[in-house]
């Protein structure tokens, strides 16, 4: 089969790869109907995350079913599934509390010795406990199909982001970062019920997706005159509850400039080059708590799953360039360059 490989930085191809074939009795093999590029990739597309020569790449996928183990229950052939962007055995303490990216047997799509999402097909382990089953009628609605392959990572990961901020019904949120995390972020705020969304962004097409979300306000500015812009929004105070989807020094110091005393940052940005961005002096004499963290999306699919089938929520704007598999390297140059926000894979 064919699948996305990634040799060095700016290096992706689509080659031959062996087919996948079940290992072990809980396995499935999943042919993949819609995948996607991540943000978080194109930290290895750049040579920030270190990768080997022909590792696999991608972990945002869904598809259906082609083959199962025999110690698989849940799931038949031909049953159209979604897979969250780290497998887990459903069994462990760490699945038990909801904490399935802590699972001791768990992993990431794409590590080395595993299959990516973007290729063809993928040997999934643990299917009972990773996969969640989508309705059948979905694979045949290109519209909800796309909207679907958000619960893999990005809905729920803005999710996660807007839990560990603490959002409520009445809060206000701001948001840093205008990428498809952020933008979810949003969206997750506005469901829970947040009352005033500022969402700091400084392109047109992406802040005008926020506001479709739920944003009241878009903030341009960066650095230090963003946190003055928030404050000044707010009356000189922060925001209640903060949500960091960025990953950065500047984003993380923007984070803790723009949260009201007393205020939570949900963060959710992959770290690079932020080690140094927490001042947890200001922390402590400003009472700001900081929860986030890998997303356990596992856990937030059959809560986040009603609303995006009946239309409450619909992620699918996030995506904005469709490729074919083989286009799947002039995907990630659109995403390095900004000149797309997310985009889609039809393999």
């Amino acid at each position: 089969m064919r699948a996305t490989v990634i040799h060095a930085p700016h290096d992706i191809r689509v080659q031959e790869v062996p087919d996948p074939a079940i290992q072990q009795p809980t396995d499935v093999v999943l042919r993949v109907l819609r995948a996607c590029i991540c943000g978080s990739d194109l930290w290895a597309y750049r040579g920030e995350s270190a990768r080997r020569p022909g590792q696999r790449i991608g972990h945002e996928f869904l598809g259906i079913v082609e083959e199962a183990g025999s110690e698989v229950n849940g799931f038949s052939i031909g049953d159209l599934v979604v897979a969250p962007f780290v497998w887990s055995d459903g069994t462990c303490a760490y699945c038990a509390e909801g904490l399935t990216t802590s699972c001791p047997q768990g992993g990431f799509w794409g590590s080395v010795g595993s299959d990516g999402g973007q290729g063809e097909a993928v040997r999934v382990p643990f299917a009972d406990g990773t996969l969640v089953r989508l309705p059948a009628a979905g694979a045949s609605d290109d519209h909800l199909l796309t909207a679907l392959l958000a619960l893999s990572d990005v809905l729920g990961t803005g999710h996660h982001a807007a839990v560990g901020a603490g959002v409520k019904r009445g809060s206000t949120v701001a948001v840093v970062g205008d990428g498809a995390v952020g933008l979810c972020g949003v969206m997750a705020a506005k469901r829970l019920g947040a009352e005033r969304i500022i969402a700091l962004g400084r392109h047109q097409v992406r802040t005008d997706i926020a506001r479709d979300f739920g944003a009241t306000d878009v903030v341009a500015e960066r650095g230090e005159a963003a946190v003055e812009a928030v404050r000044e929004l707010l009356g000189g105070e922060g925001a209640q509850a903060v949500i960091e989807a960025v990953g950065t020094e500047q984003s993380m110091r923007t984070a803790v400039g723009i949260t009201r005393d007393g205020g939570s940052i949900g963060y959710v940005g992959v770290p690079h080059g932020s080690g140094t961005g927490l001042d947890l002096g200001v922390m402590f004499d400003r009472n700001i708590a900081l929860r986030g963290g890998v997303a356990p999306v596992r856990t937030y699919i059959p809560e986040l799953l009603p609303d995006v089938l009946s239309g409450t929520i619909d992620p699918s704007p996030v995506f904005d360039l469709t490729v074919g598999l083989d286009e799947v390297p002039a995907g990630y140059k659109a995403m390095d360059e900004r000149t797309a926000l997310k985009v889609l894979i039809k393999p």
